[in-house]
């Protein structure tokens, strides 16, 4: 029996979609529920799986545009996997396993034979180590022999040689075709700047007190939830918090209305492979610290995997960037429609600060607030932002939001 595998949608609006790449070769027998194939929209990019097993006959070239709902591919159902397949298969894994296993007793020797007869600097004798390659590996792996080896080798031959530094010049370029998620990120990118009045207000943070609980309670944390206490969910409660605080950011305009929402879906930006994707962490202002850093990890991983789904995407009311994890000391995030507003994070950097009078070394980080100008006024922008950096510095207000806990003790 022949089975049609067609390509599936991956949202609503979306009509083509691109194979990023196969995971079989065309004639291979695969196994029910197999991955087959990773197909690319421009949301997101999704596996395609084998619905039974059987023999496999690739019918839409991989780096091509296909319609949702075409056949990507047939399985032969008559053609099962046979025993001393799945024999070989093991096999093979257990030769492989074996193979590496044997390269680690190879690699030790570096401090005899071959050590002796080349130099290794400690760091490219770990490397070697930690992949399993002998200095044959290396020597072999070489594919051509330039000016910079011979001078080095004439340089420790004869130490009166002055080696002027080799400069390999090139001028090669390729030219890689566009993905559908990097083409959809451009246009959007672009109507952005055409369509909305974005503008950006910043404000300075001093992190101690985040920094401080994270230090004093982090093991504890961790061995109560198995993960661990970072930043994005301090930044998160705040935000979660300021938004019920100053409504206006967590809008969007709807033609001629302006929907406001009563929950706070926090969408995470996360740099993958293919690009910058912002999954969603759902009604945010009722999860604790805990739950949002599981939140976190669970869709940054199926984020860099290229797991990540268009439900996991899809809605979003507010956006959280974090570009301090490059190094980005400030930056005007921008914004990730039709959601209203973008909270930019960056580096933490220790700097001097005035504290009662006088000069202290604080932990600070810039913030910057990314805003459409036609729904959110600059009083609002500004409070928002003083908001967060005031929770941040003071945590324990996150635990009765609104209510001051001095104030709440004197019944004030």
């Amino acid at each position: 029996m022949i089975i049609e595998i067609k390509i599936p949608s991956p949202g609503e609006s979306i009509s083509e979609v691109e194979i990023a790449n196969w995971l079989v070769e065309d004639g291979d027998v695969v196994e029910k529920d197999q991955e087959v194939a990773e197909v690319e929209s421009e949301k997101a990019t999704l596996p395609l799986l084998a619905t039974d097993s059987g023999k496999i006959k690739i019918l839409a070239p991989a780096g091509e545009t296909h319609p949702v709902g075409a056949v990507a591919c047939t399985i032969d159902t008559s053609v099962k996997p046979t025993a001393k397949a799945k024999k070989k298969e093991s096999e093979e894994k257990t030769a492989k396993s074996e193979e590496e296993s044997a390269k680690k007793p190879e690699v030790e020797k570096l401090e005899t034979s071959e050590k002796s007869d080349v130099k290794v600097t400690p760091v490219a004798e770990q490397m070697m180590k930690d992949h399993g390659l002998s200095v044959k590996d290396i020597i072999q792996g070489l594919k051509r022999i330039t000016k910079q080896e011979v001078q080095a080798v004439i340089s420790q031959n004869d130490p009166t040689v002055i080696s002027t530094p080799a400069k390999d010049i090139s001028r090669e370029s390729e030219s890689v075709k566009m993905s559908s998620l990097r083409r959809k990120l451009s246009e959007r990118l672009v109507t952005v700047k055409n369509e909305t009045a974005m503008l950006t207000t910043f404000n300075e943070v001093d992190m101690s007190e985040v920094i401080r609980l994270r230090k004093k309670y982090q093991q504890q944390f961790t061995e109560k939830h198995g993960v661990k206490l970072g930043f994005m969910s301090f930044f998160t409660r705040a935000v979660t918090i300021a938004l019920k605080t100053y409504p206006s950011l967590n809008s969007m305009i709807d033609g001629d209305n302006i929907v406001h929402f009563d929950y706070c879906d926090i969408g995470i930006a996360v740099q993958a492979e293919k690009g910058l994707l912002v999954p969603v962490i759902r009604n945010a202002e009722a999860l604790n610290m805990a739950e949002i850093e599981k939140k976190i990890i669970e869709l940054a991983d199926k984020a860099r995997k290229n797991r990540i789904s268009m439900d996991d995407m899809a809605g979003g009311t507010f956006t959280i960037s974090n570009g301090g994890l490059f190094g980005s000391m400030l930056s005007t995030p921008i914004l990730n429609p039709p959601q209203a507003a973008i909270l930019g994070m960056h580096n933490i950097i220790e700097r001097p600060v005035a504290v009662d009078g006088k000069v202290e070394i604080r932990p600070v980080m810039y913030l910057a607030l990314s805003y459409d100008h036609r729904l959110i006024d600059g009083r609002d922008s500004v409070g928002f932002l003083v908001k967060v950096k005031e929770l941040l510095e003071s945590p324990e207000n996150m635990i009765f939001s609104e209510a001051n806990p001095e104030k709440l003790l004197l019944d004030l």
